[in-house]
């Protein structure tokens, strides 16, 4: 999919999709930044959601918010990961759908 939309519609691609830069308009000297990746119609990544989509939310100090979501009760699907771009951990919202919280590294 990610070849389809480089070659048909001129996208900018990378191997997680295209990124999209922006200016935030409270202070438009800050660059942010939308992903878009598809997967395969067969990926199971978006599991235990039964969703074709997840959204990836930009987080602040993403240890602690997790730690205020599990006394919520809410799921919190797997562990949190770090990379050299950032913290991840997914959790699921009130509708069962898979959430990706991040924490860049900017």
């Amino acid at each position: 999919m990610t070849e389809w939309y480089r070659k048909h519609l001129g996208l900018t691609t990378n191997p997680y999709g295209a990124t999209f830069e922006w200016y935030e308009g409270s202070d438009s000297t800050k660059k942010a930044q939308t992903q878009w990746t598809p997967f395969s119609e067969k990926t199971k990544y978006f599991e235990p959601s039964t969703k074709d989509f997840m959204i990836n939310y930009r987080v602040e100090n993403l240890v602690s918010l997790v730690s205020e979501l599990k006394k919520e009760n809410v799921t919190i699907v797997d562990t949190i990961e770090t990379f050299d771009y950032g913290k991840f951990v997914h959790i699921l919202d009130a509708e069962g759908n898979k959430v990706q919280l991040w924490e860049p590294k900017d």
